[in-house]
């Protein structure tokens, strides 16, 4: 089993939490901490060839379309919110260009960008969002290994919309995007915060961990660190104030609590009181510049 931290890889490191897949398997994993960089990870990481597996589920929201019931129905509302909200972060002060979606999905954002006028093409490893996301949007949809074929500073933004917490090969795809965005473009993050009160709340539960198909875990510090390397500046924060009530629903069905809806909405009410004061919001979105922008 390889012990090596994904992003610097040091073998020193110490096992922070042990947890279970509550989602799906109930397979057990632990989450060790780098005492080199600070990032942490999920072992043991599941071969490529099998971590498809852990995302079979009619459950998993992301890539379900037009699915029945009460929570599905909040989802997709939520939903449409929500990127009303993540099209203004993304863009705000940026004349329309090019664009890249890391992580596409359905094509939910890659249509709300292209209704603004956009030239976008979508990254996306399952075959059934893919299909979905060529029949809703002009976009080409490709996969990751393709975005070696693309030429540098291509992109005025590239966007990640919680997906660098699922991606294997963490140190490729951060030079990828230093490769790809323009000297005067935008990168924009989206990453749960294990920082954030519900983060700290839930413990070993916190749904946003979501092993093993969340391979890495951030936070404000790590991220900025590890970026900077690349020679990207962390210049802005925002939140996504909605996940923090998605995320304690989720957390308070792994505790088997009863009502999970209503104590979920309370923990993520509660977290986002507290995340005005400490800016630990449940989900965080940075945005990066190349450092030599100006």
């Amino acid at each position: 089993m390889n012990n090596q931290c994904p992003w610097c890889g040091s073998e020193k490191a110490q096992i922070n939490l042990w947890l279970k897949d509550e989602f799906l398997t109930k397979e057990d994993f632990h989450i060790c901490e780098c005492l080199n960089c600070g990032l942490l990870y999920t072992m043991p990481r599941p071969d490529e060839e099998k971590i498809g597996n852990y995302y079979k589920s009619e459950e998993y929201y992301s890539h379900q379309e037009n699915k029945k019931g009460f929570i599905p129905k909040i989802y997709e509302s939520v939903k449409k919110t929500n990127l009303k909200h993540k099209y203004k972060i993304a863009t705000e002060g940026l004349k329309v260009g090019k664009m890249l979606d890391i992580g596409c999905g359905v094509g939910d954002f890659l249509h709300t960008a292209e209704t603004h006028g956009w030239e976008c093409i979508g990254v996306e490893p399952s075959e059934e969002a893919k299909e979905i996301a060529r029949q809703r949007t002009k976009a080409q949809i490709i996969e990751s290994k393709e975005l070696e074929n693309i030429p540098d500073q291509t992109f005025d933004i590239i966007t990640m919309w919680h997906v660098l917490e699922h991606v294997d090969k963490l140190k490729w795809q951060v030079e990828q995007l230093q490769r790809l965005i323009k000297p005067t473009g935008r990168i924009v993050i989206a990453l749960p915060n294990y920082k954030s009160y519900d983060g700290q709340y839930y413990k070993e539960k916190w749904a946003a961990y979501d092993v093993p198909r969340h391979l890495n875990h951030f936070n404000r510090n790590t991220i900025a660190k590890i970026f900077k390397s690349k020679g990207l500046s962390l210049t802005k924060t925002d939140k996504l104030k909605w996940d923090a009530y998605y995320i304690s629903y989720m957390s308070e069905q792994y505790k088997l609590h009863q009502i999970p809806l209503f104590r979920g909405a309370y923990r993520g009410w509660l977290s986002n009181m507290k995340a005005r004061r400490s800016g630990e919001w449940s989900s965080l979105v940075y945005i990066f510049e190349k450092n030599d922008q100006n």
